[in-house]
């Protein structure tokens, strides 16, 4: 058990914080980017209103608390509890903000939950070396960096294969308006499994700094305060919006329309919901970019700017090291302290 005097540990748990503010304002694409290209909503409705929808996942978890098992995985199962330490805290945050702010400046969606996984396991391992790590949880992250943006893409085919059948006798009027009212409410199940998902990384990491330094009694387990305290944060961050990745998501990969929004939102909320209840934490961004590639290339796959999805690709793929990395020098230089 490591010692922390109690501002350090406020001034951690402000950090935290931050993270998840800056995680809501860097993922604030996923959740409106489907409803702001298609003019469904305006950019400040759009964000306001998934910014409801994530905190409102705290009311969710309440009622289902199985819900809060992707807290634990990023507490307990990527690096061994006991071996977390403030300085492996700080340097994880470092590590995950960085990269964050990175590639927000430059408009690349990239993942906030794996740089943080990433500024975790680099810090652990900087920390206590290769036997820190949890490797089933890790490898159960590393699978899902492959297979959450491959079922959101096939989900969304689906979704578009099986609405267009339903809507086959419809007019066209009759048909636009019915998947604006769908669409909407898919964006609404999004947002909501987007705070579920996303928030659930910072109270992991707050948790197990309680844990690990002797502030958390008992079994390891989510604070209420904290909980709240997370979804506040990260809705917080929604508001303020991310808009030149709003306009990667949106538009640059595809252009959608009101039936391909309400496909890609569907199916991501499928994924992001079905992967908390398993304790999988999964990206948003990959999500939402595969279940809307996956929308785009059921109308026609031309459509598709395969180069933009390439170049987002690249982004998934440097995300864990380059965080990892970071990580491991922020842990580093608070040995210089």
């Amino acid at each position: 058990m490591h010692i922390l005097a109690l501002p350090l540990l406020v001034a951690l748990i402000g950090v935290a914080l931050a993270f998840d503010y800056l995680n809501g304002l860097h993922d604030a694409a996923n959740a409106i980017a489907t409803v702001v290209a298609t003019r469904l909503l305006s950019p400040v409705r759009a964000v306001a209103f998934a910014a409801f929808f994530n905190f409102a996942a705290y009311f969710l978890t309440l009622a289902f608390p199985s819900l809060h098992a992707v807290a634990a995985t990023i507490g307990k199962g990527l690096i061994a509890a006991d071996a977390v330490t403030p300085a492996v805290v700080f340097g994880a945050l470092g590590g995950a903000m960085f990269w964050n702010i990175v590639t927000w400046l430059r408009g690349i969606p990239s993942s906030s939950s794996h740089a943080l996984v990433g500024g975790l396991i680099g810090a652990g391992l900087a920390h206590s070396g290769i036997g820190v790590v949890q490797w089933d949880g890790l490898n159960k992250t590393l699978i899902a960096i492959v297979l959450s943006p491959t079922i959101g893409m096939a989900l969304a085919m689906l979704v578009m294969l099986g609405s267009s059948w339903l809507f086959r006798r419809a007019t066209s009027s009759g048909a636009e308006r019915s998947f604006r009212s769908l669409h909407l409410a898919s964006s609404a199940a999004y947002s909501l499994s987007h705070g579920l998902n996303d928030a659930q990384k910072t109270m992991g990491i707050i948790t197990v700094l309680l844990y690990s330094t002797g502030h958390l009694h008992g079994e390891f387990h989510v604070p209420p305060w904290v909980a709240l305290s997370c979804y506040a944060a990260i809705a917080l961050g929604t508001v303020t919006g991310g808009w030149k990745i709003i306009e990667t998501m949106g538009s640059r990969i595809t252009k959608l329309s009101q039936h391909q929004g309400f496909s890609a939102s569907a199916a991501g909320s499928v994924v992001l919901f079905g992967a908390s209840a398993l304790g999988v934490p999964v990206s948003t961004t990959h999500t939402i970019t595969g279940a809307i590639i996956g929308a785009g290339t059921a109308r026609r796959a031309s459509s598709v700017r395969w180069g933009v999805a390439g170049n987002v690709v690249i982004a998934w793929i440097v995300t864990i090291p380059a965080s990892a990395t970071v990580g491991a020098l922020f842990y580093a230089a608070t040995r210089l302290f």
